[in-house]
């Protein structure tokens, strides 16, 4: 492909991918991408390893040099609007910065085609949807159920700066979750892999052969039988925090999913917001932006406070 139909992502193996298959540490570190479609740039020579084109399964090796030619979009994509309010939080020519409601999908899938934060931004800024793609300028993710912060690129040079920030790991993420049970430690540091769950394709879980993951939790709250939470995570993994919380015997308060089930709590989603981001614009300037907890979660809070 020509230089104009693509960009560069460059990529540098860190020890903790050491002998990954080179497919699979490109999957990773390229948000968006299936392997398959990675394995198509390996078959064409769009990505080279210290400057030489590999094969598919080769592995990589701690410091090894990645260049990774992706295509543009080509192809339009039909993106229909949708008329659903979504508060903005921040916005200038390169960002904008959306306080997600619980319950909006962020992009189209399957299922989920229509109502996505992606048919809002068509909406609202339709200048932004790019053709060819359904994930317009989205270079990090909400769940369905999770409210908070999520950022959006305007324009190219955006989108660019913000993903090498979120690859190199520069973005400060913090969320407040309310976990099942009494956490004892004041601070606490999980840092375990986390990978498919190979017993249910819905769920992710601690595997051996996953993906490095780090979660800071810090008690902010303590009330009987639950914990507040703030949560700083270094990476982003699927479902990272309500893992990592199921894995300390903690889940997410409401959170079927992960075994976080509460009889004695009017929540009908996961007790999860991400309240903080701050990153940089492609100036340099910092954006520092905060997301109040929204009503449902003040609601459950107040529950508890009355029980104290």
């Amino acid at each position: 492909m020509s230089a104009s139909e693509s960009f560069v992502v460059r990529l540098e193996v860190a020890p903790e991918a050491d002998a990954d298959r080179l497919d699979r540490f490109v999957t990773h570190r390229l948000p968006d991408t299936s392997r398959s479609f990675v394995q198509r740039l390996i078959e064409s020579g769009d990505v080279l390893v210290n400057g030489e084109i590999p094969r598919p399964s080769q592995r990589v090796a701690t410091g090894d040099q990645i260049e990774v030619r992706v295509p543009r979009p080509s192809e339009p994509t039909e993106i229909t609007a949708a008329h659903i309010p979504v508060p903005i939080v921040f916005e200038d020519d390169d960002v904008l910065v959306f306080d997600k409601p619980a319950g909006l999908v962020v992009h189209p899938a399957p299922g989920h085609e229509h109502g996505t934060l992606v048919n809002v931004l068509r909406w609202i800024r339709p200048e932004i949807v790019m053709p060819g793609t359904e994930r317009p300028g989205i270079v990090h993710r909400l769940d369905k159920d999770t409210s908070g912060l999520i950022v959006v690129a305007k324009n190219e040079r955006a989108r660019l700066s913000l993903l090498r920030q979120w690859q190199r790991r520069d973005v400060l993420k913090e969320y407040t979750a309310l976990v099942v049970g009494t956490v004892r430690e004041e601070t606490l540091t999980v840092d375990v892999p986390i990978g498919r769950d190979p017993h249910n394709r819905k769920r992710m879980a601690v595997v051996r052969d996953g993906r490095p993951a780090v979660s800071h939790l810090r008690v902010v709250g303590r009330y009987p039988g639950y914990t507040l939470l703030d949560v700083q995570i270094e990476t982003g993994r699927t479902h990272q925090i309500r893992v990592h919380c199921q894995f300390i015997k903690h889940s997410v308060a409401g959170d079927a999913l992960y075994g976080g089930t509460t009889r004695d709590l009017d929540v009908d989603r996961q007790f999860l917001h991400a309240r903080h981001l701050r990153f940089s614009l492609p100036g340099g300037q910092v954006v520092d932006v905060e997301a109040p907890l929204p009503a449902d979660l003040t609601s459950v809070l107040q529950q508890l406070d009355s029980r104290s």
